[in-house]
């Protein structure tokens, strides 16, 4: 039996980086292959399954008990346990408090402490000592909620009781809303290109339905930047693939303006994007941004926030939207005003994009190449995103003179804490202000993201550039994708091969398909397909994995012929020799969609491979280089 496992079991000294680890041993079924990837092991900082979290902590508790430590060191020991395994303590709710009538601005929903299972709560005391000081309810003013806080500081979701609908009622009520400034709003929708074909799309014309005004439709494809080049002009090949995926969806409800590439994150494609908005749109109407949970909008609405495409003061005074991989983060309308695209805000905006694209890595500071450098681990395009109109500071230092007088008989009096006066814009500021608006995500019907806990979700969701795992499999094998899918080669005259496109912390098991059922029985919930994770108890709950046949004819040995989409946790993309017709089956979650995608998305996916594994069925893997976009390439001095 083989196995193939991306946790890094210990490590072995002189392991190159994109090189597995073979390791054999006996077992009473006879010898097997078990595989470590070494780049793939979570950093300390990434979600760790629970079984984990509980040996450390148990074992932390067994040395703290042999070796005393301070009582200070003990107790932030503590803290840092329980923040590891994601314990947290809900605030308690005081159904007497009125509602507040402002807005978290990290979600978008009003903030009140009535209902702890409710959007936008935050825990009475908290909220009392923000709404009972000398503001009123306005001291919640920049504030954000317990779901918010959560998500930030401790990486966790708190369930919320929301109607699934919910989402896409704020949405369809924000787009019927009376026309300002006599036209109809731009439509900005965002996709997951990694989603192709992206499951909401289609529902947008039945969204929009014939009473919205849009005066435009532009599509927005993100995430590039996790996607290697398969080939040149690969990003030529995904925009057509987006183009056809609007044709099928027969988008009618308003003309389709355009269709970008970018990376909300990484900044790929957002200075072109911001360029085209401001060329074509301007500062006509209103812009929404809209697509489906977990598609980048916020990190998106985020980047806008920080660029040309905004008012200079507005990042000092709206704060940036929260962001996580949990779907369905925004729960309502986040803003911001958008610039007005003057001629000559315009001509300095191309001044400074010139200046920044004609220089090297070597003329950048030490924070924009830590920056950069960051980027580039993250992902494979990337790019910079800069402000031209940014507003300057001032350095004027307040200071309490008479706290500086003293004698040399007393001691210093302590500074009084001054509340800290919130910017606000002012009327003329936004009288006329046009807006752009961050919608909550759609909900994606019949995915496997909806079956998962947070730290799955973490698990199955690429943060980090992903790289293609290639297997050559012959007849009578079976490739599982965590305990989340599973493609087996029931027929075929040759060998094929099997490229794994997922996140880079999800496993890839191979056994025979003899051996398939009693794999997935035994394992699923546990440490070799990982996801889900909480054993026994956790997969009683869990769908079964139900199966589809699949008939394909090969077109080359370096050219795949389809990708079998197993739902959101990723695809394996099926290269096989001309004319060689395979029988394949795959598996996904009941409940779940699975998808034949032909043509595929990367259709030479599988020549991005090490060599040959002697004796094995795998090759080693192998990470391409990242590219800066607007950043000069040569000449390092």
């Amino acid at each position: 039996m083989l196995r193939l496992a991306p946790v890094l079991l210990g490590r072995l000294a002189r392991t190159p980086r994109w090189a597995p680890v073979l390791r054999r041993g006996g077992t009473a079924s006879g010898e097997e292959e078990l595989f470590v990837f070494p780049e793939y092991e979570p950093e300390p900082s990434e979600a760790a399954p629970a079984t984990a979290v509980a040996t450390a902590a148990a074992a932390t508790a067994a040395t703290e008990a042999a070796v005393p430590l301070p009582r200070r060191e003990r107790k932030l020991d503590r803290e840092r346990r329980k923040r590891g395994s994601g314990v947290v303590e809900a605030g308690r709710p005081d159904s007497s408090v009125p509602l507040s009538g402002l807005s978290c601005s990290g979600c978008g929903a009003e903030l009140h402490c009535r209902d702890s299972a409710a959007p936008g709560f935050m825990p009475a005391e908290k909220f009392r000592s923000l709404s009972e000081g000398p503001d009123g309810a306005a001291g919640l003013r920049g504030a954000v909620c317990q779901r918010c806080w959560m998500l930030a500081h401790y990486g966790r979701a708190l369930r919320l009781e929301l109607p699934a609908e919910q989402h896409r009622l704020v949405v369809s009520a924000a787009l019927r809303r009376p026309l300002r400034h006599g036209r109809g709003p731009l439509l900005l929708y965002l996709l997951d290109v990694l989603e192709l074909p992206d499951p909401v799309l289609s529902q947008l014309p039945a969204l929009l339905g014939p009473d919205v005004p849009a005066a435009g439709l532009l599509v927005v494809g993100n995430k590039v930047d996790l996607l290697p080049a398969d080939s040149p002009g690969h990003l030529g090949r995904l925009r057509q693939r987006v183009a056809e995926a609007c044709a099928q969806a027969g988008l009618r409800g308003a003309p389709l303006v355009d269709i970008r590439l970018v990376s909300a994150k990484t900044g790929f494609g957002m200075e072109g994007l911001i360029s085209r908005l401001q060329r074509s749109w301007k500062c006509a109407g209103d812009v929404y941004l809209l697509g489906a949970t977990n598609s980048g909008k916020s990190t998106l609405f985020n980047t806008l926030l920080h660029s040309d495409y905004c008012k200079s003061r507005a990042p000092d005074i709206i704060d940036r939207a929260t962001v996580s991989s949990w779907p369905g983060t925004t729960l309502n309308l986040l803003k911001f005003p958008i610039i007005n695209p003057t001629c000559d805000r315009i001509f300095r905006r191309q001044e400074r994009l010139k200046e920044e694209a004609a220089k090297t890595e070597d003329q950048l500071s030490s924070e924009e190449m830590k920056l950069l450098n960051n980027l580039k681990k993250q992902g494979y395009l990337v790019g910079r995103v800069g402000r031209t109109f940014e507003r300057r500071k001032s350095s004027v230092i307040d200071f309490d003179p008479d706290m500086l007088s003293y004698s040399i008989d007393e001691d210093p009096k302590p500074a009084s804490k001054k509340r800290e006066q919130r910017e606000e814009f002012t009327y003329n500021e936004v009288k006329d202000a046009r807006w752009c608006y961050d919608t909550p995500g759609i909900v994606k019907e019949n995915c496997v993201l909806n079956l998962l806990t947070d730290k799955e979700v973490k698990l199955v969701l690429p943060t980090s550039a992903i790289v293609p795992r290639t297997f050559i499999l012959k007849p009578g094998v079976a490739l599982f994708l965590a305990a989340l899918g599973r493609v087996d080669y029931l027929e075929g005259e040759k060998s094929a091969w099997f490229s794994v496109v997922a996140s880079n912390l999800l496993p890839v098991h191979i056994t025979s398909l003899s051996n398939a059922d009693a794999v997935y029985k035994k394992h699923a919930g546990h440490e070799l397909l990982k996801v889900p994770m909480g054993g026994e108890e956790r997969m009683k709950e869990f769908p079964p994995l139900i199966p589809q046949d699949i008939t394909l004819k090969g077109i080359g040995t370096t050219e795949a012929v389809a990708d079998i989409k197993l739902s959101s946790a990723g695809w394996v993309a099926v290269t096989a020799h001309p004319e060689e017709k395979l029988l394949l089956r795959a598996y996904t979650p009941q409940g779940t969609t699975l998808v034949v995608r032909e043509p595929p998305l990367l259709p030479y996916i599988s020549t991005i491979r090490g060599s040959r594994i002697p004796g094995t069925a795998a090759y080693r893997t192998k990470k391409p280089p990242s590219l800066v976009e607007n950043l000069k390439t040569t000449g390092r001095g």
